[in-house]
């Protein structure tokens, strides 16, 4: 703690209000113009509730690395965590850091390496489905596409086959619980569940489904221990279970591995799918950087599938994704709740104060990123990005809660981008003009119809 210096300031509201309405209609050029006009640790006004927007780097690394356990999730996080319950991306403290231990082994690169097999072949059914729209010149949403072909890998990464035929449950149940949540989130007077109106009905149908399929084979898996034992069945179910925690020998009960499960569905293919559909609305629209891509794949893969052994030769590719990372961010926002007063670059920061973290915003900062709404691979090129702020870039978070899917995420972009862009070019719906929707993620409004051709 240090003495303030500073005085929090941000952008007048309306009575009662505040800021509400100007977020509501425009949360994201809210954000640009609150940290243009008052800095990089704003003020804003809910009405009955004042919240403070991060978007400076410095101010990004005090809470989410510096004194990380002064911030956690709290009260803004709840109606998340009526979905994912306690899981690894919303839980605290000391029961964060065992489950962080608990689950870190499944997510080792070696064990994430297993997987690329899984993805190629999912990948592939989708380039037959692409090949079919090519010949009868049908558009395809592509954003569709792209939830589609993560949602099965995720699916199959997480249970191997066992749910395969219940994969379009899966998927619309989770999809009516994950835009539930993200309503609840932003509306202040949002009905408890406990009274039935629709959408809570809604919801509370879609959980139980989710819970049903999940506990089900939960049970199933304790049943046959032999499963976790054996090196060569592991999907990440089985590793979730067989994990133990090293100084009590405990594992997860039914309920953490529920939620653990919850959370990489979630995270496994809702921000994947948006970072895929945003790489082929650029391939679509700027030509130089495709034929860019094209040449590397020509020279890296020769016409083949890609596999795991060419993931690191994808350097284009890969800075391709990260710059669609940058412009497009699929976690637009990060929350936190401060637990004791603190001094953040100056500014006071009260006990119980709620805090948004603005990746999008952070990764605009003209300082950091020259011609920032230029999209331009090779800003991550090692000569351009020495020198840059640790913390101006964040698309997975930053400091100890680094997202652990990190490397099982990146991966999968790269062979899906490579399989299917050497065989396909799209095209845009021509009066189709794509806006980032800020809700779960940053998803493009309206979906991403295009027209598939071959090469």
């Amino acid at each position: 703690m240090t003495t303030p210096t500073r005085t929090l300031t941000g952008p007048r509201g309306v009575p009662l209000l505040g800021v509400l309405p100007s977020m509501a209609q425009d949360a994201l050029g809210f954000f640009e113009r609150t940290a243009s006009e008052h800095g990089g640790v704003a003020l804003l006004d809910f009405g009955l509730k004042k919240l403070v927007l991060i978007t400076e780097p410095d101010a990004i690394k005090h809470v989410l690395q510096d004194n990380h356990r002064n911030y956690v999730r709290g009260r803004s996080v709840d109606s998340a965590r009526l979905l994912l319950g306690n899981g690894l991306a919303l839980n605290n403290g000391e029961s964060w850091l065992r489950q962080r231990r608990l689950m870190q082994p499944a997510f080792h690169r070696q064990r994430v390496a297993r997987f690329a097999d899984l993805i190629v072949a999912r990948a592939e059914e989708t380039a037959q489905s692409w090949g079919r729209a090519a010949a009868g010149n049908q558009p395809v949403d592509v954003a569709d596409d792209m939830m589609k072909l993560t949602l099965r890998i995720v699916v199959e990464a997480m249970f191997s086959e066992d749910v395969r035929d219940r994969l379009d449950v899966l998927g619309e149940a989770f999809d009516v619980a994950q835009h539930f949540i993200y309503w609840h989130g932003r509306t202040p007077l949002a009905p408890p569940l406990r009274v039935p109106t629709p959408a809570n009905r809604r919801f509370l149908r879609a959980r139980r489904v989710l819970d049903a399929i999940v506990y089900d084979l939960i049970r199933e898996r304790r049943e046959r221990p032999e499963r976790q034992r054996s090196a060569e069945a592991h999907d990440l179910l089985d590793m979730l279970l067989a994990s133990r925690d090293a100084d009590t020998g405990e594992g997860m009960t039914d309920t953490q591995v529920r939620d653990e499960v919850m959370t990489i569905f979630f995270a496994g293919h809702e921000t994947t799918m948006t970072l895929l559909t945003w790489v082929w609305y650029v391939l679509a629209t700027l030509p130089e950087i495709e034929s860019d891509l094209l040449a590397e794949l020509r020279v890296v893969l020769g016409g083949r599938a890609p596999s795991l052994e060419d993931v690191q030769r994808l350097e284009y590719t890969d800075r391709i994704l990260s710059e669609t990372l940058r412009l497009y961010s699929p976690t637009w926002m990060y929350a936190r709740e401060s637990v004791e007063d603190d001094v953040v670059c100056g500014y006071p920061i009260a006990r119980g104060t709620s805090l948004l973290i603005s990746p999008y915003v952070a990764h605009r900062d003209r300082r950091w990123w020259p011609e920032p709404t230029r999209f331009d691979p090779d800003r991550f090129l090692p000569d351009r990005s020495a020198g840059r702020h640790r913390f101006a870039y964040l698309p997975f978070g930053a400091g100890p809660h680094l997202c652990i899917g990190r490397d099982l995420a990146l991966m999968e972009a790269r062979l899906i981008v490579a399989l299917l862009a050497q065989r396909f070019g799209l095209e845009r719906v021509s009066d189709h003009r794509p806006q980032m929707m800020p809700q779960v993620t940053l998803r493009p409004k309206g979906g991403m119809p295009m027209f598939v051709r071959e090469r």
